[in-house]
C-alpha cells in the first residue's frame, strides 16, 4: 500500500514530489503541534515558526530527521495522508493512456486538470463539488476503505479499529439502496455469504474489488465532471484567464511536454535563519501571541458590526496563522474514533454549502442556553470551515482559549496529542480526549440531517458513546460533572443534537489543558534536541 511505502520512504525523496509538498506543508501546519514548518519547494527553504534562537544554526538535515521520527508516522495515520493517496490515484487516472482513450482527453486537458486537481486545497474544492452527490459517498467509501485495508486484523492494538469501520461500513455504505451497493450489487452480494463462513482475506478481497469499482467510478464520473465545472469557473473569474488562455495555446500544440510531478529545481535545501530572535524557544507562546493578535482584530471588527445573537452552535474559528488551510472534519465521512484509532478522517469541508438549519431547543434546552454556550462567536464566518469553538476573547488569552481549537486540527493529524497521553500512561485522560473527539464527529452529522446516511450515524456514534463512556458501570470513572454526563446520555441515546454537548467539550478542555501545555514542552524538547545536534 501507497501509505506503508511513505512510512518508509527518504524524506528528501518524499519533498520531491510537489503534491506530496503541499499535503505535507497542510499537515505541519495543523494548529496541534507545537513547532510547524513550512517548505518552499521552488526555492528549497524551511521556514520555522517559531523561529529557532538566533544562536542555533541547524542542518537541513538534521530538520528531516526530525520530520522522518515525530512527523511522518503521523502524517501516515492522518486523513491528510488518505487524501493524498487518492489525489494520486486520481493523477495517475488523468495521466493514463487509458482516460485519455476513455475520455478523449487531450495533452493540454490533462495540463489543466492535473491543476485543478493537485494538492490539498484542489481536493477541497473537488470534495465541495460532490457534495450531496453520489460521488460523495463513493469517496467516503473509498477512503474508510483504503484505512480499513490497511489495519491489521491480527493486531489486538488495531482490532478494534478494525471492527469499528468495518461495522460503520455495513451500516452505512453497504446498506441496501445506498449509492456503493447499486453500484457493485454483484461483488456486495457475497459478503453476508463471506462474513462468518469465508476467512478474513476473502472479506478483503471483496472490499478491495468493491472500492476498485468506486474509485473508477470516481475516476471516469465524476472527474470529468469536475472538470468541467472548473473549466466554466475559470471563464468566470478574470485571475484565471491567464490560466485558460495558456490551456487554449496548450490545446493548439499536439505534443506539449507532460507535467513531471516532481521539482527539478537545483536549489539547496536550507533553513531559513532566526531573525533576531533571542529569548527562550517556546511554541506555547507563540501560539498565545497568535490569539493576541486575534483579538485584536475580532475588538477592532467588532466595533463596526452590528450585535448578533448567540447561536446555540459552534461557529468556525478563524485562521490561527496565515499558513492555516480549510479543513472540515465531517467531509471525509469520518472514522470513529475508538482505542488505538491511528487514523483519523478530517478534510476536504462543505464548499459553498449554506449552513444547515439547526434543531430547534427545547425548553431544557432554552434555560441553559446561556450557561452552555458562553462564547460569543461572528455570524458572517465560513459555514464550510471547521466545526471548532472560538476561543474566549474576552479575557486574557491562555491555553485553554484555543484547546479547542487544537484539538480539532488533532482529529486531521493523526492523533499525536493522544500518542502523547497513552505514552504517559493517561488512561483517563486518553478516555476523556476519545470522548471529544467522538462528540465532534457526531455535531456535524446531528446538526445536518440532509446529509447522505445522516440518521444511522446519529445513531450508530450516538449509541456508541453512550456504550463507550456513558453506561451506569463506567460513567462514574469520567472526572465531569454527572449532571453533564447524565445529560449527555439522555440525548445521545435517541441521537439528538443537544448543547450539553459543548457543555461536556469545555469540562474535558479544562481537564486537559495542563496535559496540552505537558505535550507541546515536550514537542519543544525534542525538537531543539534534534536542532542542536544538528549544527553547522
Amino acid at each position: 500500500p501507497l501509505v506503508a511505502t511513505l512510512a518508509s520512504t527518504d524524506m528528501g525523496l518524499l519533498l520531491r514530489d510537489d503534491v506530496f509538498v503541499d499535503f505535507f506543508n497542510t499537515f505541519l501546519n495543523l494548529p496541534v503541534f507545537g513547532q510547524t514548518p513550512i517548505y518552499i519547494s521552488s526555492t528549497g527553504r524551511w521556514d520555522l515558526w517559531p523561529e529557532l534562537p538566533s544562536r542555533l544554526d541547524p542542518s537541513p538535515s538534521a530538520l528531516l530527521a526530525w520530520l522522518e521520527k515525530h512527523r511522518l508516522p503521523h502524517f501516515c495515520k492522518s486523513s491528510l495522508c488518505l487524501h493524498f493517496v487518492l489525489c494520486q490515484k486520481l493523477l495517475g487516472f488523468i495521466r493514463s493512456g487509458e482516460a485519455a482513450k476513455l475520455l478523449n482527453w487531450q495533452s493540454a486537458d490533462r495540463w489543466l486538470l492535473e491543476k485543478c486537481i493537485s494538492g490539498s486545497q484542489a481536493m477541497w474544492r473537488f470534495r465541495a463539488f460532490i457534495q450531496g452527490m453520489a460521488g460523495e459517498e463513493l469517496t467516503n467509501f473509498w477512503l474508510t476503505t483504503e484505512r480499513l485495508l490497511g489495519l491489521d486484523e491480527s493486531d489486538a492494538r488495531q482490532r478494534d479499529l478494525y471492527l469499528s469501520l468495518l461495522h460503520r461500513l455495513k451500516a452505512t455504505h453497504l446498506r441496501e439502496g445506498s449509492s456503493v451497493i447499486t453500484l457493485c450489487r454483484t461483488i456486495a452480494g457475497l459478503l453476508p455469504k463471506a462474513r462468518n463462513v469465508q476467512p478474513i482475506s476473502t472479506k478483503r478481497e471483496i472490499l478491495s474489488k468493491m472500492q476498485e469499482r468506486a474509485l473508477f467510478m470516481i475516476q471516469s464520473y465524476w472527474l470529468p465532471k469536475f472538470f468541467i465545472h472548473c473549466k466554466k469557473g475559470m471563464e468566470e473569474e478574470k485571475s484565471c484567464w491567464p490560466l485558460l488562455q495558456e490551456y487554449q495555446e496548450r490545446l493548439l500544440r499536439a505534443n506539449s511536454q507532460e507535467p513531471s510531478g516532481f521539482s527539478e529545481n537545483l536549489f539547496t535545501m536550507h533553513i531559513k535563519r532566526s531573525q533576531g530572535l533571542s529569548g527562550p524557544y517556546c511554541s506555547m507562546k507563540a501560539k498565545v501571541e497568535i490569539w493576541t493578535l486575534v483579538k485584536e482584530g475580532r475588538d477592532t471588527q467588532e466595533t463596526k458590526m452590528p450585535s448578533f445573537q448567540v447561536q446555540p452552535e459552534r461557529q468556525p474559528a478563524p485562521a490561527g496563522s496565515t499558513k492555516e488551510s480549510h479543513l472540515d472534519k465531517d467531509a471525509l465521512g469520518s472514522i470513529p474514533q475508538q482505542s488505538e484509532h491511528p487514523a483519523n478522517t478530517a478534510f476536504g469541508g462543505k464548499g459553498g454549502a449554506t449552513s444547515p438549519k439547526r434543531p430547534r431547543p427545547n425548553a431544557e434546552q432554552v434555560l441553559h442556553l446561556e450557561d452552555l454556550c458562553e462564547e460569543e462567536v461572528p455570524s458572517n464566518l465560513r459555514s464550510s470551515a471547521p466545526l471548532v469553538q472560538l476561543p474566549s476573547l474576552k479575557q486574557p488569552v491562555n491555553t485553554l482559549s484555543f484547546l479547542a481549537w487544537a484539538l480539532s486540527a488533532e482529529t486531521c493529524a493523526g492523533r499525536p496529542f493522544r500518542d502523547f497521553l497513552k505514552r504517559q500512561d493517561r488512561s483517563v485522560e486518553t478516555r476523556l480526549l476519545d470522548l471529544w473527539h467522538d462528540l465532534e464527529e457526531f455535531l456535524p452529522v446531528a446538526l445536518d440531517p440532509s446529509k447522505e446516511n445522516s440518521f444511522f450515524l446519529r445513531h450508530l456514534i450516538g449509541e456508541k458513546i453512550c456504550q463507550t463512556y456513558l453506561e451506569e458501570g463506567t460513567i462514574q470513572q469520567l472526572p465531569l460533572e454527572m449532571r453533564t454526563l447524565r445529560n449527555l446520555r439522555d440525548h445521545l441515546i435517541s441521537g439528538e443534537f443537544s448543547p450539553w454537548i459543548f457543555r461536556a467539550q469545555k469540562e474535558i478542555c479544562k481537564v486537559l489543558c495542563c496535559f496540552y501545555e505537558e505535550f507541546l514542552a515536550d514537542d519543544d524538547r525534542t525538537f531543539l534536541q534534534y536542532m542542536v545536534k544538528g549544527m553547522h
